[in-house]
């Protein structure tokens, strides 16, 4: 047991390091800065996928449940979303493209106090499966590149 709180507490340490800072641009990923606060930054997303007919269907909240641990880091969000059209087209082209849905948009809170949206393209999600899935996937990815573009967009700044 000994070894464990020196482990812990350099974990803690480098963790609080790098917390609340913005994420490095990535290939095939998309990072929508704004001027807003992490918790309506968090509200929008969901209203702009629910307005371009997603649904949300998982989110992952690692703030609430490091608060409950007496653990403070910034805010962090993963929200799934999909819809059941979507999947059923993906399907009829590749059974394995499905384990990338829900597709997830990350809410992150920077240390200013604003909040940035990242999320990987769904060009890029589908883009291990284009082999099997073919041109339908590759029309399935580009439409939803357009919904991804304009939830951006609803979000921004």
């Amino acid at each position: 047991m000994r070894f464990k709180i020196p482990l812990l507490a350099t974990f803690l340490v480098s963790f609080a390091a790098h917390a609340g800072q913005n994420l490095a641009p990535r290939g095939g990923w998309a990072v929508i800065n704004t001027d807003k606060d992490f918790q309506p930054l968090v509200k929008d997303t969901r209203t702009a996928v629910i307005a371009q007919g997603l649904i949300v269907l998982t989110q992952a909240d690692p703030t609430a449940a490091a608060k409950k641990r007496g653990i403070t880091i910034p805010g962090n969000r993963m929200i799934g979303v999909f819809n059941n059209d979507f999947a059923v087209r993906v399907l009829e082209t590749s059974n394995a493209a499905m384990i990338e849905a829900p597709i997830r948009l990350y809410v992150t809170e920077n240390s200013d106090g604003t909040a940035t949206l990242y999320y990987k393209t769904p060009t890029t999600v589908f883009a291990p499966y284009i082999a099997e899935g073919g041109a339908p996937l590759v029309s399935i990815a580009a439409e939803l590149d357009q919904i991804f573009q304009h939830i951006s967009k609803a979000v921004g700044a």
